[in-house]
């Protein structure tokens, strides 16, 4: 069967549907009815565990021994969506969690609060990079974006109800070097391993990589050895920002971690080695469930500045998008018409 689309040249119907194309495992609940009910508890585990990991920044009439226990639950929370959507072993690995977490909620010990307030943020960041599904269209993606922005959000405030006492760069810096190591891991059988990559999608992944170096080898020149002006030009840039809009967009969000979100689900769409642009979302998702693990930290700051972050992250996706989903020009087109991509539901298995 076949038609002549516009421009007169034919083209064959995929008349076939189209499948996923990762092996998965077969669903550890047979009953539909079970899974929606399981389902519906963890919604209103997220919820409640969300809520009260929040009066650790709202000052509110709720006794300040709810902080933890919340963090605590949302640790467990996270840990049960994303070994799910990864494919793990829930008898393994959430167990471990459960045990972290009561722990570190009953003798809050340093060492303990620090490991909780890391596994929260690396667990919250990876799951709301691998909870987004495919989204051929402006819209779809946005949606997408908005959805892992709540996840990492929601991480953000577990990761301050830890209220763990730790240096911030320090564990900044651990933190996304384990989500990052986490999502390479997990994403590697998603994406075809490296051996898949088509050329557009490894243009696509040296090009962030480069620009991520950049940024990074750029601030850290510019801290140690930039001249005296330079430095004080950045500084001065930085509180006028601040005291003008009373928060600074991140550039590792902005340019890098954010775009790749909107980037990535578009690609998934029509190629599985989209999973491989996701992998630098992980850095944006990461950079801001980290933003207040510090006591210190000004919430107003760190909201607005995300907000800011967020809006310009997306103005930028969209314009890569633009870019990378661009139709073939008619003279390169194939005869096969190509069959968008399916996935899993979005509580589904990956593998």
């Amino acid at each position: 069967m076949s038609r002549v689309p516009k421009g007169g040249r034919r083209r064959l119907d995929a008349s076939t549907l189209p499948e996923y194309d990762v092996p998965t495992r077969k669903p550890r609940i047979n009953s539909p009815r079970t899974a929606q009910l399981i389902m519906a508890g963890v919604f209103v585990a997220w919820a409640v565990g969300t809520l009260g990991s929040a009066t650790s920044l709202i000052e509110v009439s709720v006794p300040s021994w709810v902080e933890r226990p919340s963090g605590a639950l949302l640790m467990i929370v996270f840990a049960i969506g994303l070994i799910q959507r990864g494919g793990g072993h829930l008898r393994i690995w959430l167990p471990m969690t459960a045990v972290l977490g009561i722990l570190a909620a009953t003798l809050q010990t340093n060492l303990l609060l620090a490991a909780a307030a890391a596994v929260t943020a690396v667990l919250a960041s990876v799951w709301a990079v691998l909870v987004t599904r495919p989204a051929s269209s402006i819209v779809g993606s946005i949606r997408e974006y908005v959805l892992a922005l709540v996840v990492a959000l929601s991480g953000t405030l577990g990761v301050a109800a830890w209220n763990a006492p730790v240096n911030y760069q320090r564990f900044n810096l651990i933190v996304v070097t384990v989500a990052l190591s986490l999502a390479i891991t997990l994403v590697w059988n998603l994406g075809a391993g490296l051996h898949g990559l088509g050329r557009q999608s490894l243009a696509i992944l040296l090009g962030v990589a480069a620009l991520l170096m950049l940024v990074l080898v750029y601030s850290s020149f510019v801290r140690t050895h930039g001249s005296q002006s330079l430095v004080q030009f950045f500084s001065d840039l930085v509180m006028w920002t601040r005291r003008t809009f009373h928060g600074v967009p991140r550039p590792v969000e902005v340019f890098i971690g954010f775009p790749a979100l909107i980037v990535g689900v578009s690609l998934r769409s029509k190629r599985r080695e989209g999973w491989w642009v996701q992998v630098f979302a992980v850095i944006g998702t990461a950079v801001l469930a980290t933003s207040l693990v510090t006591p210190g930290a000004f919430p107003t700051y760190i909201g607005l500045s995300t907000l800011y972050s967020a809006i310009l992250g997306l103005l930028v996706g969209l314009v890569v998008r633009s870019r990378v989903m661009k139709e073939r020009s008619s003279r390169a087109a194939r005869t096969i018409e190509e069959v968008a991509r399916v996935e899993p539901r979005r509580f589904s298995a990956l593998k």
